[in-house]
């Protein structure tokens, strides 16, 4: 039951950096490449509808984890505490900067709430990729299962290591690029003319720099966090999600060449999906590892529910679960297609 619980958030935590994903890599385009306020209601549209349902996954991602593993949530909410307050904030700018731009005909009005937007998304994607570093990393976890990490320390990723080193930043730029990709195929997806062209453009110039981050984080994972290569040598079926990864990364760059939207979409969502799974693959079955003494880290059975209790908030998870999977698709079935603005409104 542990394993699969870990499973279940694994893939919501996934579906939310796929889904909330493209809503902030549109936020991260926004202002370069809309030239006017009709193209930037244009990208606002395009995400509209949806975007305040994908963070639903986040607050359920969260809920999981905290009936699941009480113990991991614990631990990191107390030792997160600071980073995840500026994520809270974050997404409270980005939410009320999106329902209050149209709210005052004001030229002033609306660059002030289209700059909050834009810069509110690009701190949640670092930050979010800061999150996954750390995760990988290891935390100083005590022996009470709890641990503190200051905002920065000597930058180095030791023991002595805080939120941000170069390895956690290293990965947060990474995030940013990929999320700036994954947003500019949902905008051209869902756009048309030279809107749609110069987010085309955006998706295959910043391929070309995720590139070698990619690599680069790849092989620094491997070096600073020994659990990964130990999973992988016990597992070997687990390369698939890493060879997964790879093809949803070539796929992005051959259907931009041509002019594929939806191919070259869902294939930022497979890059996505596999590196996501590869982490989980790698670190399981571990959910926080020590970067101490390994004897701490916070792994599936330490940390988890009684099993009677995972049984049964099985039954009450999966016909929630069908329900949101069930609107979701709704949502996004009925608002398909190109998103069109007229000259005075949406």
């Amino acid at each position: 039951m542990p394993t699969l619980w870990f499973c279940l958030v694994a893939v919501m935590l996934a579906g939310y950096v796929i889904l909330d994903g493209f809503d902030i890599g549109a936020g991260i385009i926004h202002l370069f490449v809309a030239k006017n306020d009709a193209e930037r209601r244009a990208v606002l549209a395009s995400i509209g509808p949806v975007w305040d349902g994908n963070e639903v996954w986040l607050l359920a991602a969260g809920g999981t984890l905290y009936f699941a593993f009480p113990g991991l949530y614990a631990s990191s909410f107390s030792g997160f505490y600071l980073a995840l307050m500026i994520v809270l904030w974050l997404l409270i700018l980005r939410g009320i900067s999106i329902e209050f731009r149209n709210h005052v005909r004001s030229e002033l009005w609306n660059t002030f709430w289209d700059a909050i937007f834009a810069g509110a998304s690009v701190l949640l994607a670092i930050f979010y990729g800061t999150a996954l570093g750390n995760v990988v990393r290891g935390v100083p976890i005590a022996a009470d299962g709890y641990f503190f990490l200051a905002l920065w320390t000597n930058l180095q990723p030791g023991p002595d290591a805080g939120i941000i080193d170069w390895y956690t930043v290293s990965i947060g730029v990474t995030a940013l690029i990929a999320l700036t990709i994954h947003g500019a195929l949902w905008v051209a997806l869902k756009t048309e003319g030279e809107l749609q062209a110069r987010c085309q453009a955006v998706a295959r110039r910043f391929w070309f720099i995720l590139l070698p981050l990619v690599l680069l984080i790849s092989g620094t994972s491997f070096r600073i966090q020994p659990l990964l290569l130990e999973s992988f040598d016990e597992h070997p079926w687990g390369m698939i999600f890493p060879a997964l990864s790879a093809s949803g990364f070539i796929g992005v760059l051959l259907f931009i060449k041509r002019q594929r939207e939806l191919a070259a979409f869902l294939s930022s969502c497979t890059f996505i999906l596999g590196l996501l799974c590869s982490a989980a693959m790698g670190l399981y079955p571990n959910l926080l590892p020590s970067n101490g003494d390994a004897a701490r880290s916070l792994t599936i059975t330490s940390v988890s529910t009684a099993s009677y209790g995972l049984r049964i908030g099985l039954f009450w998870f999966v016909p929630a679960f069908a329900l949101a999977l069930t609107y979701s698709v709704f949502v996004y079935r009925h608002f398909a297609g190109k998103v069109r603005i007229q000259p005075h409104g949406h």
